[in-house]
């Protein structure tokens, strides 16, 4: 066992095809950095299409008797991969800050939340159900039954490198199919980390494989392989496109957590203080680096000076520095890119109009830190009333009545998540009706849970993650006749 070690103990740097830990092929190597200073963590194979055939091929060859595995037994080792999450829980939310960059304090709500994923497929493969359908037929039975689909294909992304990975990882072993798995690049340990767990529990060899290096070539051979029954993808909307049509090549099923731009509605009759602090926690937590955070904030014009002003307040007070340092609460976001789309933000928004009531720039901490940032006079000429901001910037644009509130919200493409603070029980009702939108929270800024179906509708993807729903992707349908009786 790792118990109680250093997080290095857990930062492993080869890939895990077929039960052993290689490099490369060729022996590239890609470079891991500490977002915080630049500095080298270490480094990960660069593998590529061959590689990953290798791993497909382990998948392959290991589902039949994993698929075979006792449902009880498959359910005991998600049980001790809880266990190991939480065990080592302070060791991988380390590791976690130091390739990322999030605060430690989220960094443990992550390995946290992903144990509870765990925890929970592995109690809902109990009641993956079928079905025994009345025929019109005398002397026949219609049976509905349910099955693994096979090798799975993850390709996970570098906001969140561990709960990402934990609620397609989980419902995939739980009713038996086997995986192969491509983190982020710029936040592979801990995605190898959950090899190295499942290695630890007893999962056999080839049931989980991660391979890292060029996403082109890994996804390009898992999309070619007949082998791999689905795609579980989450990222940009731009590369979820490109899969679901290479996809079409051999007929896989896909699940698709792609790009949002979700509203943040706060009416005349919302509680003030909380909804400053729902925008807070939706706003701020990542380092604005979430594809659920608040990325367009509605006040109506009754309220509108108030809530600026305490969130104004609450911005300036949020303290920005190394994830590991006591008391940060936000760390440096994830490269330089990201702080130049960032700029361009406020740029726009500055040329169209809008006023900088709080940051605006680069942070004193340097790298690619960026200051907490509020921008009012925000309209739907700006780019972020329609783009991805993904930083810690919060437009507050100003509305007067529900339709046009409801009107604004829904102009984008995207429709994963949104937010809205009413007093108002009827309200409640026709925003869940209006809103286009996978996920809705009223009076609420953090809503992801184990127990509710996490996804999009329009561009922002396919299909659930998380709650009964997310074990029905991992699932192929059957129906048998059954004549003669």
């Amino acid at each position: 066992m790792l118990d109680g070690t250093d997080f290095k103990a857990w930062m492993k740097q080869a890939n895990l095809i077929d039960g052993a830990w290689v490099g490369a092929d060729s022996g590239a190597t890609i470079d891991v950095t500490n977002p915080v200073d630049g500095s080298v963590l270490g480094t990960v194979p660069k593998a590529g299409t061959a590689e990953t055939q290798r791993a497909i091929a382990a998948a392959s060859a290991a589902f039949p008797a994993f698929r075979e595995l006792p449902l009880m037994e498959r359910c005991g080792l998600l049980w001790k991969l809880h266990d190991a999450l939480m065990d080592n829980q302070a060791e991988l939310a380390e590791l976690l800050t130091v390739e990322m960059g999030k605060p430690l304090a989220e960094a443990k709500g992550e390995i946290a939340i992903g144990a509870q994923y765990v925890r929970w497929f592995a109690e809902e493969a109990r009641r993956a159900k079928g079905e025994i359908v009345p025929a019109g037929v005398n002397g026949r039975r219609i049976l509905v039954t349910k099955h693994a689909i096979g090798v799975v294909g993850m390709i996970t992304p570098w906001n969140f490198p561990s709960s990402m990975l934990a609620r397609k990882i989980a419902p995939a072993l739980a009713v038996g199919c086997t995986v192969v798995a491509k983190p982020a690049t710029a936040t592979p340990y801990s995605g190898l980390a959950w090899g190295a767990l499942c290695e630890e529990v007893g999962y056999p060899k080839g049931v989980v494989n991660i391979v890292t290096g060029s996403a082109r070539e890994i996804a390009g051979a898992m999309m070619a392989a007949p082998e791999v029954r689905k795609i579980t993808f989450t990222g940009s909307t731009e590369v979820g496109k490109e899969l679901i049509r290479q996809s079409a090549d051999t007929v896989k099923k896909v699940s698709m957590e792609l790009g949002g731009n979700a509203p943040f509605l706060v009416f005349d009759d919302a509680d003030i203080e909380a909804a400053v602090e729902g925008a807070m926690v939706s706003k701020f937590r990542n380092a604005g680096q979430t594809c659920v955070c608040a990325n367009r904030i509605y006040v109506q014009a009754g309220i509108h000076d108030a809530f600026v002003k305490r969130l104004v307040e609450k911005t300036e007070a949020l303290k920005v520095g190394d994830g590991r340092e006591q008391g940060v609460e936000q760390g440096p976001m994830i490269d330089m890119d990201a702080v130049e789309k960032v700029e361009e933000f406020v740029a726009d928004a500055k040329e169209k109009g809008g006023e900088v009531v709080t940051g605006g720039g680069r942070h004193g901490n340097g790298g690619t830190f960026f200051q907490p940032t509020v921008v009012t006079g925000a309209t739907q000429a700006m780019k972020f009333a329609t783009e991805e901001i993904f930083g810690p910037l919060a437009p507050v644009f100003k509305f007067e009545t529900e339709e046009e509130a409801i009107e604004m919200a829904n102009a984008t493409v995207y429709g994963l998540a949104c937010y809205a603070y009413t007093q108002d029980l009827g309200r409640a009702f026709r925003l869940n009706e209006g809103l286009a939108y996978g996920m809705i929270g009223i009076n609420s800024g953090l809503i992801t849970t184990v127990e509710a179906p996490f996804g999009g509708v329009k561009e922002s993807g396919l299909g659930k993650e998380g709650g009964s729903q997310g074990l029905e992707d991992y699932l192929e349908t059957k129906y048998v006749c059954i004549d003669g009786i």
